[in-house]
């Protein structure tokens, strides 16, 4: 009789547990739907393009940030997500790799969800850690991950369970997979293995079609380009353009890096801008002419280039952190590849940079959050925060006033007030 007591207890808990993260991401469901703006639903936000489209702007700045609570989490860089009242993070603890559930306000463990994985990085990149790397997708009530040694899930965004799976790969890279899950209409474009990008039906885990072509690290974006829609995404040695419907290769522009290609392409206008270690920056144009795509080169610098730091667009220039001279920050013209200006360098090895309107936040590895305004004559801070005590390299995510920011191993909530 004691033990079934306790087992129905337990059922009653499990239930209320279930209710309650249902109340809070119920409304984040239709919110998603709707575009709510407070959320931060994926890599570099709505569009992965490093908005952060609600941030409640101060009449004037506080000296710091007030900590509102901080937890345990796990070790990873990925980026934490919020959808409504509930932030996502994505780690890896005690040998298992999951998704945690945590009440936006109150920092309260509402779920986790995890599965053994075995990583270990190559002789040399142990300062990558084993946790993953490649920021969760919320899309239509699911939650998707890649995982840092290849696993492929989506689980219940209410309660957690695992809706379909896809096992790790035999061989996996280096320093483990790190490029973010997307999604188009009901399908989930993410890479699948060492060199595949595929398409999965976002509810079976079915797969629709899948490209080889040695994709790695780099996130891919979903643009409309001439009325096709397109994933573009960096393979190892090239951009591509791959046609969001059946995963024909429509276009493709020789783009070899020396080490990883790690920066998400991203959409100015009609162009496409991309970089890369020791590559510069560079703009393509695809154009269709008749049955075919070409590609043209608007624009190419070598006085700016990143590696790891992914850049944003404000107006019509471009801002992020350069790897070149020890870390420089910079400023270019997106129509004409102009360098408007270059900071100071030993900047930072890494910047997470997230925009919203006219400021720009810089969360450097060193736990170092500098907010700036997107000025084109020169680089201007307004004021300087400190918010972990260990290396941040994971993106902020930012909703309304609210900072969340994942370091080496917890997740924090700052806000400005």
């Amino acid at each position: 009789m004691s033990a079934d007591r306790d087992q129905r207890s337990t059922m009653l808990r499990l239930m209320s547990a279930c209710a309650a993260v249902a109340a809070l991401v119920g409304a984040a469901t239709a919110a998603i739907g709707q575009d709510s703006p407070q959320d931060y639903p994926q890599w570099r936000g709505h569009n992965r393009d490093g908005a952060a489209s609600a941030f409640s702007k101060p009449e004037s700045w506080p000296d710091t940030l007030r900590l509102r609570w901080k937890v345990e989490v796990g070790e990873g860089y990925a980026t934490p997500i919020v959808v409504g009242k509930i932030v996502y993070a994505f780690t890896r603890r005690n040998g298992k790799e999951g998704i945690s559930a945590l009440d936006a306000e109150t920092g309260e463990t509402l779920w986790r969800t995890d599965y053994p994985v075995a990583f270990e990085p190559y002789e040399g990149a142990e300062d990558h850690g084993e946790g993953p790397k490649a920021t969760p997708l919320f899309h239509n009530g699911k939650l998707y991950t890649l995982g840092i040694s290849g696993t492929i899930s989506a689980f219940d965004a209410f309660s957690g369970k695992v809706v379909w799976q896809k096992p790790a790969p035999i061989v996996q890279p280096d320093v483990g997979m790190a490029a973010s899950p997307i999604a188009d209409h009901d399908f989930v474009i993410v890479q699948e293995g060492y060199d595949a990008l595929t398409a999965f039906d976002a509810s079976t885990g079915r797969a629709k079609w899948s490209v080889n072509n040695q994709f790695r690290y780099a996130s891919p974006i979903i643009v409309d380009l001439h009325g096709t829609r397109q994933v573009v995404a960096a393979t190892q040695h090239s951009i591509v353009g791959i046609s969001a419907a059946d995963g024909a290769v429509l276009w493709e522009h020789p783009w070899k890096s020396p080490d990883v290609q790690a920066i998400t392409p991203l959409l100015y206008r009609d162009t496409i801008i991309v970089s890369g270690h020791h590559r510069g920056v560079m703009a393509l144009k695809p154009v269709r002419r008749e049955d075919q795509w070409v590609v043209e080169v608007v624009w190419r610098t070598q006085d700016v280039s990143m590696f790891l730091s992914n850049p944003v667009i404000v107006g019509d220039a471009l801002f992020g952190l350069s790897h070149l001279n020890s870390g420089q920050f910079f400023a270019i013209d997106a129509s004409t590849g102009q360098v408007l200006w270059l900071d100071k360098p030993r900047r930072a090895t890494n910047s997470a940079l997230v925009k919203a309107d006219d400021l720009l936040f810089f969360l450097n590895d060193d736990a170092d959050l500098t907010v700036a305004r997107s000025s084109r004559t020169g680089f201007e801070p307004l004021k300087h925060y400190s918010v972990a005590n260990s290396a941040t390299w994971a993106q902020p995510a930012i909703s309304g006033s609210r900072f969340f920011v994942k370091d080496v191993s917890s997740l924090a909530l700052w806000s400005l007030g």
